[in-house]
C-alpha cells in the first residue's frame, strides 16, 4: 500500500522511496487542489527533481519563469535551481514527482504535515526542518 500524505490543499501518494529503492529514486504522485502552493520557493543542492503532469495543470516557478504542467508534459528542476509551484485552476492538479537520487522519503513530507495541523505553522519550525531534509528555503 503507497503512503499518503495529506496536507489539506495538497495531498501526496508514494510510490517509490529512498528506502525501496537503495537511495535511487523518491517517486510520488501530488495533487494540488485549487489555490494550492508551496509556501515558499526553495531549492536543494544533493538532488534533481522531474515534474509530470496528469491531469490539471499545475504552475511552476522555476528560476524566475513560470511553466505551466498540463498532462503530459514535464519539467526538469536541477539542483539549486530555485523553485515552487502553486495551482492557479478551479480543480485538482496531479503530477508524478521524481526525486533523484532519492533524499526525502515519506518521513519529511509527514513532519511537514504535521507542522502545518491544526492552523498557522511556525516559519521558524518548518525552515529548521527544511534545512534538515537538505531543502534551502528563500524569502519569497
Amino acid at each position: 500500500m503507497p503512503d499518503l500524505i495529506d496536507f489539506g490543499t495538497l495531498q501526496l501518494k508514494f510510490l517509490q522511496s529512498k528506502e525501496t529503492t537503495g537511495g535511487s529514486v523518491d517517486l510520488f504522485e501530488m495533487t494540488l487542489q485549487p489555490n494550492a502552493r508551496m509556501p515558499i520557493p526553495h531549492y536543494h543542492e544533493s538532488w534533481d527533481e522531474t515534474i509530470y503532469g496528469l491531469s490539471g495543470v499545475s504552475t511552476w516557478r522555476v528560476d524566475g519563469k513560470e511553466i505551466d504542467i498540463g498532462p503530459g508534459e514535464s519539467v526538469f528542476i536541477k539542483r539549486g535551481v530555485v523553485h515552487g509551484f502553486t495551482n492557479r485552476s478551479n480543480g485538482p492538479a496531479t503530477c508524478l514527482c521524481l526525486l533523484s537520487p532519492g533524499a526525502l522519503g515519506p518521513q519529511y513530507f509527514k513532519e511537514m504535515a504535521a507542522l502545518m495541523a491544526g492552523g498557522a505553522p511556525d516559519p521558524a519550525r518548518m525552515k529548521e526542518t527544511m534545512l534538515r531534509y537538505g531543502l534551502v528555503p528563500l524569502a519569497s
